[in-house]
């Protein structure tokens, strides 16, 4: 009976945090404050207690996690609305190096060290700082490099060049599976994707089931097919 209560409790646990993550959103998953931070622990230690039953009962931490999930709403909610209150929770961009100048104390103030400074600069592509004009730590952990203009990339504006806008290209096949509601907002019917398939090679909607992504361009009016490799590739030139 024991194995029982635990598997039940335990799928219980996993359905109402789900629930409560869905509630409170994805920026709990990625950009973290470190009041998400710490809410998303508490709710986290929470549900593992009650996983494996360490306590008599199943409806108490079921009311702890709640109420630390509406008060990140809550706190999530005010700092939308007051500015204070957002750097309160949230904290402030902090300056770190700009015009070749370190800034020590703010790097302390931070708790990172030249190592990790350093490096954080090199991952956003630049290992010199002479090529840089302003690091920045964000709220949310994250470094912001802002280069100098003679070594940012060239964009198609300083060659007064006007190149098509790029859109994110819509899924039309994935795993073997149409997806009926991207090819009636694209404007295309099953015969015009019969159609394409067979210009790439393939015999239509019977081969349907080997591709594993098909994804439609606007600017083309084409499709890009990438058809299943039924075998392992153990090539690894990283290796």
């Amino acid at each position: 009976m024991d194995y029982i209560k635990i598997a039940f409790s335990a799928f219980g646990t996993f359905f109402f945090l789900f629930i409560l993550t869905k509630i409170i959103g994805n920026r709990q998953m990625s950009q973290l404050s470190m009041f998400d931070y710490v809410s998303s622990i508490t709710i986290g230690s929470i549900a593992g207690e009650m996983a494996v039953l360490s306590t008599d009962s199943f409806f108490k931490p079921l009311m702890s996690m709640a109420i630390f999930s509406i008060l990140a709403l809550l706190i999530s909610y005010l700092t939308c609305k007051s500015i204070i209150l957002r750097k309160f929770f949230g904290g402030q961009t902090l300056l770190l190096y700009q015009d070749g100048q370190i800034y020590e104390k703010n790097l302390l103030s931070a708790k990172i060290d030249m190592d990790e400074f350093l490096s954080a600069v090199r991952v956003s592509g630049y290992y010199d700082l002479k090529e840089v004009h302003s690091v920045y730590l964000e709220s949310n952990g994250k470094i912001s490099v802002l280069p100098n203009s003679k070594f940012r990339p060239v964009t198609p504006q300083d060659l007064n060049l006007s190149p098509l806008q790029s859109v994110p290209l819509p899924n039309i096949i994935i795993d073997g599976n149409i997806i009926k509601k991207t090819l009636t907002a694209i404007g295309k019917n099953e015969a015009w994707l019969n159609k394409q398939l067979k210009l790439h090679g393939l015999k239509g909607l019977e081969d349907i089931d080997e591709i594993m992504l098909a994804t439609y361009d606007s600017n083309e009016d084409s499709l890009s097919i990438y058809i299943k490799l039924h075998k392992k590739m153990d090539m690894n030139i990283f290796e």
